[in-house]
């Protein structure tokens, strides 16, 4: 006999599971379609490149993956600036704008201003009118052989450090890193100190 008041008991096993499952069958025609749209896109948009416009190189946020770049939003003024090129033309020549962006440090100023200029090297501008040509428009040798460039434009490649061997002799095996490090932390600390006590004695040797 089931003492005390409880649950009846009740096993929950008859459940509507197959209209719960998700299933993917039509992975492969989605995967089609998909390809037909890329197509399709990139005949609407020759001679613009496939992916889009061009993109700084930014490096990712936080301590554990600032080492690491990658594409950012947008160019910073300042770098559109330096390569020579007006902020309003920017965009109708396929270069991504990002007026908020500041720069930080003058390595990546000075990488991404050279990624302009390597790619205003090799941009070849179509006039807006066949047969009308403006001041900055590419010849008609190079219009004939311009091509479309299809995936990144000038893909960003993370350089991997290059590690040097070397022979492990007395001298590194002898010296001690943190003895070392915690003489130079003094001599910082006690600097200031130094020098004017230094000072108040070269004061006293000219009385």
């Amino acid at each position: 006999m089931v003492k005390h008041n409880n649950v009846v008991p009740n096993s929950h096993f008859r459940k509507h599971w197959q209209d719960y499952v998700k299933t993917w069958f039509n992975q492969p025609a989605r995967k089609t379609r998909r390809r037909i749209a890329r197509q399709k896109k990139a005949v609407k948009i020759f001679p613009r490149p496939t992916a889009g416009p061009l993109r700084p190189v930014v490096h990712c946020q936080t301590r554990k993956y600032n080492m690491k770049v990658r594409a950012g939003k947008g160019f910073s003024l300042e770098e559109l600036k330096a390569a020579g090129i007006p902020k309003k033309l920017a965009p109708t020549i396929g270069i991504a704008v990002d007026h908020r962006r500041k720069n930080r440090s003058l390595e990546g100023l000075q990488a991404n201003v050279q990624r302009l200029k390597t790619y205003k090297a090799k941009l070849v501008v179509f006039p807006r009118r066949a047969r009308k040509f403006k001041a900055g428009d590419s010849t008609a040798e190079e219009l004939a052989s311009a091509t479309q460039v299809s995936g990144p434009v000038l893909p960003i490649v993370g350089e991997k450090p290059n590690v040097e061997l070397v022979k492990v002799t007395e001298e590194l095996k002898s010296f001690r890193a943190y003895d070392k490090l915690r003489v130079e932390r003094m001599n910082k600390r006690h600097a200031g100190k130094r020098a004017k006590k230094a000072a108040e004695a070269e004061k006293d040797e000219k009385k």
